[in-house]
């Protein structure tokens, strides 16, 4: 049986590892980016149906054309909500974050989330292995100087979760922690740092494959290697 998935956040990093995990199994995408070009190069590599949609997941119309497009290729059974921001780089002290950085951490970490899974989950509820995937942070749990903005809108994703999990019995919801990894996002926190000993995003998608195989209780995880 083909499954569907939309993943956003897919043009680089974690997000296109998982695309292409997710395409050499054969499933159908509806990826999304901020940067089209990117996105599109990601799009042109994978062997599968998919639709690459340009946009900011902060946009109402542009969530619902992510959820639409989902619908398109039969419905979705996966939602990955990947897509990020720190806020600055490196990401500021929370006594100088400028509010309206704040504000669009909490939007595009918690809110656009969110809203993004209330389009789909109609489609997540049709689905025999309806999932969602919320990428998180071992800053959401931890207190790190420089974080603070980023990991509370992490724990607010995971709080989130978890009552979303509370709320629909009938499908899984995911928390992950993904480790350090060698992406964008990580450079952007370490300006002009040396990040190559971090691993590269492909090693953890192994994890990821196996969690829609076993489909363990909804819950939170850190994804091992």
């Amino acid at each position: 049986m083909t499954q569907t998935a939309v993943i956003t956040g897919a043009s680089q990093g974690l997000g296109a590892a998982l695309a292409r995990g997710l395409a050499e199994r054969g499933w159908k995408l509806v990826i999304n980016a901020r940067t089209g070009k990117d996105l599109d190069a990601v799009a042109k590599e994978l062997r599968t149906d998919v639709i690459a949609i340009a946009g900011d997941v902060v946009d109402d119309d542009h969530r619902a054309e992510l959820a639409a497009a989902a619908d398109k290729l039969g419905g979705a059974d996966l939602l990955v909500n990947n897509a990020s921001t720190l806020g600055g780089s490196p990401p500021p002290a929370l006594g100088d974050f400028p509010l309206p950085a704040l504000l669009e951490t909490f939007e595009v970490n918690v809110l656009a989330p969110i809203a993004l899974t209330q389009l789909v989950l109609p489609q997540l509820r049709r689905s025999e292995r309806g999932a969602v995937l919320n990428l998180s942070s071992d800053a959401a749990v931890e207190a790190y100087a420089g974080w603070g903005g980023y990991g509370a809108a992490k724990a607010a994703l995971d709080h989130a979760s978890a009552v979303l999990a509370k709320e629909e019995p009938g499908l899984r919801v995911w928390a992950v922690d993904p480790g350090d990894l060698r992406t964008r996002l990580q450079q952007e926190a370490f300006p002009g740092e040396d990040i190559s000993d971090r691993p590269l995003p492909e090693t953890v998608v192994p994890f990821f494959l196996n969690l829609l195989d076993e489909r363990p209780d909804s819950g939170r995880y850190v994804a091992t290697r």
